[in-house]
């Protein structure tokens, strides 16, 4: 569980996140929606430990965790794939996922993760994880070495960004196996309606501020009717 009291955050003298309280329950999905500009990415890398809060307290199972560097949260078991996944001239595929799971790893291991998101593992276990590799290759690849992690808290910031409807459809499905099979928390900041529909809450942030919570049943129909007028949400 991650808990997160009084969150503020400003920049170049402007309020981007302003008195977050957020408690996030282990064993759950969750999505952050709501309009550009509103702070969710930022929020994000607050947690992860990019960015520093101007003003409140980060719990991680009790432990204050506010002053922790991300190298320091990734041991106590934070993972973050961002909505560019970096490259890596010169590590192959099967290096990236040993080096995410600090374990000697075997390839059939390294192949295992590879198919869980949709990937044949052996056109890709041995490959570079370069620019011969497209920006949907790279998201699932990512995805796989966080599954390997096996993280208590796995943050996920706009994973549609960049990539082809037809890998979309390979995420949405790994997000699926993820939420279900998960013991720890699930964070995911996303627009679209087929990551939101599968959500246990949804988390509205606007011009700041959390301006409601609550199920996917619950919630998805009036962000929808809103997006009509607004674009809050984009199937």
């Amino acid at each position: 569980m991650i808990e997160l009291k009084n969150i503020c955050f400003k920049k170049d003298n402007k309020i981007i996140l302003d008195s977050i309280n957020l408690k996030l329950e282990d064993e759950k999905f969750y999505c952050i929606t709501g309009p550009n500009g509103s702070g969710k990415s930022t929020l994000a890398k607050i947690i992860m430990g990019i960015e520093q809060p101007t003003e409140g307290k980060i719990y991680l199972n009790g432990v204050d965790i506010t002053d922790k560097s991300i190298d320091e949260r990734a041991k106590m078991g934070i993972a973050f794939a961002f909505q560019q996944p970096v490259r890596f001239k010169g590590i192959t595929v099967f290096d990236l996922l040993k080096f995410a799971t600090s374990k000697n790893i075997t390839r059939k291991d390294a192949c295992e993760y590879l198919s869980k998101v949709g990937l044949c593992a052996l056109e890709y276990v041995d490959r570079e994880v370069n620019a011969s590799l497209s920006g949907g290759e790279l998201k699932r690849i990512e995805i796989a070495t966080i599954i390997a992690r096996n993280p208590s808290i796995a943050i996920f910031d706009e994973p549609e960004a960049g990539i082809d409807l037809w890998s979309f459809q390979n995420l949405n499905t790994v997000f699926k196996e993820l939420g279900a099979t998960s013991k720890g928390v699930t964070l995911v900041i996303s627009h679209q309606e087929r990551i939101l529909d599968i959500a246990d809450e949804i988390i509205l942030l606007e011009n700041g501020h959390i301006t409601k919570t609550g199920t996917s049943k619950e919630m998805l129909d009036s962000l929808l009717c809103e997006s009509k007028c607004c674009k809050k949400v984009i199937k």
